[in-house]
């Protein structure tokens, strides 16, 4: 099976590259970076891609089984001025609806095209259960992810089968939040951010790659599918449990208005959150490694 992957490089990209490559699939490896060489003896395959340009990597999508696209401006790293704000937007909108227009003159189109997006779909809502049939909210994030979401959805319209990932906060030691989040616990110092009752809807690297492997393979699935773990919780229950983990103290909460003068809007990624629960996963079979923080957290830490 031969599958075309967009933002192949980064830190779940990287990892289904290699996921995939070990079931023995063909990667195709879209990316930006020009000088990117094909690796000999290795089953990936860099193509230069630069939206919204077209390119010679449409010729791959002829004889691809599936399209998966993780690209994307990254949402936090940087304040949220207008500019950083028009520039995630922007990138997410022309990934997509370039993929969309090159699949429209495709001979022959892949299957399935997955595409990332985010918990951020619903908004701010701390205490309520979401799941894929919850209304979306209003916020930036939010409103980006359904402008987002509704270039995937014109896959549909050519008879690919298109399935939106809603993806939560991804955990492993080597990238993403826990990544950033753990020199401080392992001196003792860390602890919730604000109140700490924000919802945090997390799942294990392990679980993204084995839900997007699932769907692939699952042809009854299509549309949004929440990628998070069935047991959502507060920030101060993760800090708790990522201090039980490290036999380390967690108190040291980091107030909001700190936040808020260090990081201007993008705090509220942070001091906000969502209790989001992966119900058509589950409704379709798909069997979680990792259901528990505890064990997730562990399972990370014992490497």
């Amino acid at each position: 099976m031969k599958v075309i992957l967009a933002g192949g490089t980064g830190f779940i990209g990287g990892a289904l590259r290699n996921s995939l490559t070990e079931k023995d699939y063909e990667v195709v490896i879209l990316t930006r970076q020009a000088s990117r060489e094909n690796e000999p003896g290795v089953r990936t395959r860099f193509r230069y891609w630069n939206p919204p340009e077209e390119g010679i990597w449409e010729n791959e999508l002829s004889d691809a089984d599936a399209l998966i696209n993780l690209s994307g401006e990254p949402i936090v790293g940087k304040r949220w001025s207008a500019r950083q704000k028009k520039k995630i937007v922007e990138s997410r909108i022309q990934s997509v609806r370039t993929l969309v227009q090159a699949l429209g003159r495709a001979r022959r189109r892949p299957s399935v095209f997955i595409n990332a997006s985010a918990v951020g779909y619903y908004g701010a809502r701390d205490d309520e259960i979401l799941t894929e049939e919850s209304n979306p909210g209003n916020d930036f994030l939010s409103e980006t992810c359904q402008a987002w979401e509704k270039e995937v959805e014109q896959a549909g319209n050519l008879g690919v089968r298109e399935i939106r990932l809603r993806i939560g906060i991804v955990l492993e030691e080597n990238g993403g939040a826990l990544q950033k989040m753990l020199p401080p616990f392992r001196l003792g110092i860390g602890g919730p951010l604000g109140s700490g009752r924000q919802g945090m809807s997390w799942i294990h690297l392990k679980d993204i790659l084995g839900a997007i492997h699932f769907l692939i393979e699952k042809k009854e699935a299509r549309g949004p599918f929440n990628a998070t773990a069935p047991n959502p919780v507060t920030m101060k229950e993760f800090a708790q449990t990522l201090g039980r983990a490290l036999r380390r103290p967690a108190f040291f909460s980091v107030p909001a208005f700190v936040l808020k003068i260090l990081l201007g809007e993008m705090a509220d990624l942070l001091l906000t959150g969502q209790r989001v629960l992966p119900k058509r996963l589950l409704d379709l079979g798909y069997r979680f490694q990792f259901n528990e923080l505890e064990n997730a957290l562990k399972e990370i830490l014992s490497k």
